[in-house]
Formats: structure tokens, sequence, C-alpha cells
């Protein structure tokens, strides 16, 4: 099958973004990722008008779901474009964006380390040895199976790269670390943080929930979050 990939360019965060048309002919077995590479792997990369373009930039680390690094949004829903298939989606036409709630670095690559500094403003961290308590270990895994790839902060109404909000991937990742630090001082700290970084500010949209692209029950942890940190203190 014929695809038009319409894709929004930039060739840095001081340029002017411009969008561009490319065409490919897939089947629907493959994934964005895959359209993407196969677009680059072309001696001579041309658009619809068969101008040479530059390649595209973007990122990809496993192809399986475990990095999160392509996350984008993909006809305007943030996705992975490793798990996204072009049968899932509707018409002949894709529609590639960078996330546009991180600062532009080139095309469809953003910088996501603001994830990493709210993670580490609200101490998500072990200060001693873990409490591995058998009763929460199913829940303490999807807690560390987070990706970090920003979806859920997409979506967030709430969130912006320079904000005191911390979001989802905030309240996902406290769980485990709330549930076996031993250390009280830092779990207390934790506690504390957590309340003004995300509790206090959250508006409950819950569409971190829906969005989630390895399926994590995200309202399920928060609300475990929520009670560790805030509730039954």
């Amino acid at each position: 099958m014929q695809y038009t990939i319409h894709i929004k360019r930039q060739a840095s965060s001081s340029s002017e973004p411009y969008w561009q048309d490319l065409s490919i002919e897939c089947d629907e077995s493959t994934s964005v990722a895959g359209v993407l590479r196969r677009l680059n792997s072309r001696a001579d990369l041309t658009d619809i008008n068969e101008q040479t373009v530059d390649k595209i930039a973007w990122e990809c680390g496993c192809m399986v779901r475990k990095c999160g690094a392509c996350a984008m949004r993909i006809n305007g829903i943030p996705r992975l474009a490793c798990s996204t298939f072009l049968g899932s989606l509707k018409g002949k036409k894709l529609i590639l964006e960078p996330l546009s709630k991180f600062p532009l670095v080139k095309d469809l690559i953003v910088d996501r380390s603001a994830i990493f500094k709210k993670l580490e403003r609200v101490s998500i961290w072990l200060e001693d040895n873990p409490f591995m308590s058998e009763q929460t270990k199913v829940q303490r895994y999807k807690s560390a199976s987070c990706i970090m790839c920003g979806c859920c902060l997409e979506v967030c109404p709430n969130f912006t790269a320079d904000n005191d909000f911390s979001g989802a991937i905030a309240a996902v990742n406290a769980y485990r670390i709330l549930d076996e630090e031993q250390n009280i001082a830092h779990k207390n700290e934790l506690s504390e943080k957590y309340k003004k970084n995300y509790y206090e500010q959250c508006g409950k949209s819950l569409a971190c929930h829906d969005i989630c692209p390895i399926g994590l029950p995200v309202e399920e942890l928060i609300v475990r979050s929520n009670a560790a940190a805030v509730w039954k203190r």
C-alpha cells in the first residue's frame, strides 16, 4: 500500500518549523519506526515532489517498547513509533510530530531531561537497602516497569517542562520507593515533596492512564502512591 508521510520538521530549536510530505510503499504490518528506518535507508531521500531532503532525525533504542526513545505524536496522539503499526491507523496518511511538552532538539527528537530533573526534585531514589514485601511485589514490578517515554506528560493538562508539577511519571515511580524504603527520614522527605510537587497539583484528569503505551495501571499506582505518601500518614 502507498502511504503519505506528513512530517513536521525543524532543523533546530531556533529555526522555523515546516511540514514535509514523503511517500512510501509498505504493508499494514510495518511499524512507524520501520517506516522511518526505511525512509532514512534510502541513498537519496526525496519528498513527493522528488526534491532531495535531509534524513529524518528521530530516536530509537530497542524497537520493543522498552526504552521509550521513539515517543512522538502519531496522527495527533502520543505513541511509541516501534509499537504503532500502520494497520492500526485510519487512512493512508501518516502525520508525525515531536512531543510538544518538551524542548525540541531536531525534527522528531525532543529533550526529555526535564523528566529526570523532576524525579530528582521529588527525591525518588532509595537511601537504604530495600524492604521487599511479598504482598506488594506485583505492584512494585509494575511501578518499576515505567519506561519514562513522556506520553503521559504530553497529554497532561497540568504538566510543562519548566513548572513544579512532576506529573504521573513521579506518581508511578514513587510507589515502589515508598513501599521499599527503610530509611524513615528519606521516606518522610519523599512524602513531603511528593505531596507538594504531585498530589497538590494534580487535576485528576487521568488522561495519563488512558495513554500509557505499555498499558501500565497508572490510576492504580497513583492511588497507591497517594495512600502511602499522603492519606495514611
